[in-house]
């Protein structure tokens, strides 16, 4: 039988707290109220929270919860929820969960049956797609791309091929590398959008091809937190039966499925499935 899900009078409720990514005047009085409610505040990093909370005036001593300990914090939550407390959940900046740790402890706590409550705020994902004039009414959110390997082709030549706005998150050294890798994997023609320092006194939008920012990023080197945006993928204007003639003499040279599905994705911007589909029945 499933478990009923616990309200507030019969025991404790996880609130997941947005936090600003910059401008601390995001920072919502229902979250500042949160936080000083709470019983327990887990942190991502303690240090910018501690700042965090002196700023808003919360005498709270954060308690850390990442992805190194994750496992192990939640029998401590499960049990202090038990007992009626009130437990926040925060990140370095932005809304939990959002490509940051923190999902295996809420599936816990929910599993559990105890109630998990949002406290919305900013997001670089939202902030950046609202303000880069890409299309919004669709769009797939990568995280952070894989930091090398066939895992990483292969993301690659999935963003290569997606018919929405494409958005990821890049560490301001890795910039130019990953845009040159998307350009060098067919994109190199494709509307993008930089985003850096969402909020922050340095906020900037830079619009260009992927090539043209790949180069002007490599000469200029970003500084703080970044998001990368791609425009969709136009609909490629190639037959099936061109397709397939194409598929069928990379097979015969000898080409895996696989590897004809990442170079034909790329080359024609078709999607990988459907050329990999043809490539396993030739």
């Amino acid at each position: 039988m499933a478990r009923r899900p616990a309200g507030p009078a019969d025991a404790g409720t996880l609130y997941v707290v947005a936090t600003p990514i910059g401008n601390l005047g995001d920072m919502s009085e229902r979250a500042v109220e949160t936080l000083r409610a709470a019983d327990l505040i887990l942190a991502e990093d303690t240090r910018p929270t501690r700042v965090l909370l002196d700023h808003f005036g919360v005498r709270k001593r954060p308690q850390a919860a990442h992805q190194h300990n994750e496992a192990r914090m939640i029998p401590v939550v499960l049990d202090r929820l038990a007992r009626g407390e009130r437990i926040a959940l925060v990140s370095d900046a932005g809304t939990p969960l959002v490509s940051d740790p923190g999902s295996r402890l809420v599936r816990a706590v929910r599993d559990a049956g105890f109630r998990v409550s949002p406290v919305p705020g900013a997001s670089a994902l939202t902030a950046a797609l609202s303000a880069a004039g890409l299309d919004t009414r669709q769009f797939t959110f990568w995280g952070f791309l894989p930091r090398s390997g066939r895992e990483r082709r292969e993301t690659i030549a999935e963003i290569s091929s997606a018919p929405r706005t494409s958005v990821l998150y890049e560490a301001a050294p890795r910039v130019s590398t990953t845009l040159q890798e998307l350009a060098n994997a067919g994109n190199a023609g494709r509307r993008c959008v930089v985003a850096r320092e969402l909020t922050k006194l340095y906020e900037e939008f830079r619009e260009g091809t992927v090539a043209e920012l790949a180069a002007y990023y490599a000469d200029t080197a970003p500084r703080g937190e970044v998001v990368i945006l791609l425009a969709a993928v136009e609909p490629a204007m190639v037959s099936e039966e061109d397709l397939r003639k194409r598929v069928t003499a990379l097979r015969n040279a000898g080409h895996s499925a696989r590897d004809i599905a990442t170079a034909l994705t790329a080359e024609l911007g078709v999607p990988r499935n459907a050329v990999y589909r043809l490539a396993l029945e030739t």
